[in-house]
């Protein structure tokens, strides 16, 4: 595989000759997704295509600490020594249940090195995925807004406590450190990198190009909750069952306290201690599940849904709807109704054990918090990577 891909290419492409080129890293590594190494260099190359020849272009390095790198699946890597670039990118690794984490971070402890090292030269750093456990480990993501896979967001929260994790999010930006979802959301990074860099146009073609969703704000309806771990002890699993079977129930805080004979202050310091946020949070969650599987599945009216899962105004819930999925309720049936729709009743939801931020007043999804899509304050100039702005 070709260690430099400069305008994306050997070394003596179009990035390499027109000004302004700009330098991205992708940091190899042992075990790393070698779909994700070269996931982002192929986008910006078929950016570079359609941006043309006298555009400032993309000199992409595939670089390691180490002298050789096999990726996932046996794939061995060329790599170049780690130099000085604009971005760099980090990918992310196979997280299977059976991976002792620490032991896989302890055995990265050159990469995380040169992480921290690029970063504190002023190096703008991008993690993909589950590469967020390396910028964490690099001290990287305390005190910032963050996000990674759904699936992994609640253990990233866990090892990380001062950092701010959004994982309904795609990509979060804080501070010259950008951290994406799931595997795909490395397209939704590398065409944001490429709307700044190459401008709208370059970027909105390359996604068509590339049958690339350049719309998409938020990982959270791609979310099922069965995959996570259920947080919580006998208490919190009573609580938010209770409120699971009656989901269309006005919230009692009050009366769900007197049926588990305990003040409401006791029930929400248990709640909180043992699932990390309150009963009225989960609820939410609860709620909004119910109403994308109705609206998948079923033929029933917005306001039928709504109603269906204690919300009598349609306006209310399509706020809150929006706020968990980044989709209007109308926005959402269109983009995931199902093929055969039906009006069967699968009952009550499970407990949805993944983290949310409705009791946190209004969210941004799929945006920062300067209100920018995507990567948000991302600048693709090569002064990005030596200012650190704060967010």
């Amino acid at each position: 595989m070709a260690e430099e891909r400069g305008g994306t290419g050997s070394g003596t492409g179009p990035g390499d000759h027109c000004p302004g080129a700009l330098r991205v890293g992708v940091l190899a590594y042992p075990g790393c997704f070698a779909s994700e190494v070269f996931g982002v260099p192929d986008l910006l190359t078929m950016a570079e295509h359609v941006a043309g020849p006298d555009a400032p272009g993309y000199l992409v390095s595939i670089v390691s600490p180490r002298r050789r790198v096999t990726a996932s699946g046996g794939a061995s890597l060329d790599v170049r020594p780690l130099r000085e670039v604009d971005v760099l990118v980090v990918p992310g690794f196979e997280l299977a249940a059976a991976t002792h984490l620490d032991a896989r971070l302890a055995g990265l402890a050159p990469e995380v090195a040169a992480i921290r090292a690029r970063a504190a030269a002023g190096t703008a750093v991008v993690s993909l995925c589950v590469g967020a456990f390396l910028l964490a480990a690099a001290g990287l993501l305390d005190g910032r807004r963050a996000t990674t896979s759904w699936l992994y967001a609640g253990e990233l929260a866990r090892r990380c406590p001062a950092a701010d994790i959004r994982p309904e999010h795609l990509v979060v930006t804080d501070s010259g450190v950008t951290t994406t979802a799931a595997f795909s959301a490395m397209y939704d990074f590398a065409l944001d990198l490429i709307r700044r860099h190459s401008g709208a146009r370059v970027a909105r073609t390359t996604a068509r190009v590339a049958l690339v969703d350049d719309a998409r704000t938020s990982q959270t309806p791609y979310v099922d909750p069965r995959l996570l771990p259920q947080p919580g002890s006998e208490f919190s699993q009573q609580v938010m069952r209770r409120l699971d079977q009656n989901l269309a129930e006005r919230y009692d805080l009050a009366a769900l306290a007197d049926a588990f004979r305990v003040s409401t202050r006791t029930l929400l310091r248990r709640f909180a201690e043992e699932t990390g946020r309150s009963p009225l949070a989960h609820l939410q969650a609860s709620r909004v599940r119910r109403a994308r599987h109705l609206l998948e599945a079923t033929d029933r009216t917005v306001a039928a849904v709504a109603a269906a899962v204690g919300y009598q105004d349609p306006g209310t819930f399509a706020a809150l709807f929006a706020r968990h999925t980044g989709h209007r309720p109308s926005a959402y049936r269109a983009a995931f109704r199902r093929a055969a729709p039906s009006d069967v009743d699968l009952g009550p939801p499970a407990s949805d054990p993944g983290p949310s931020t409705s009791d946190l007043g209004p969210q941004t999804s799929g945006r920062d918090a300067s209100g920018v899509q995507g990567v948000g304050a991302v600048t693709a100039q090569r002064s990005w990577s030596r200012q650190s702005p704060s967010m």
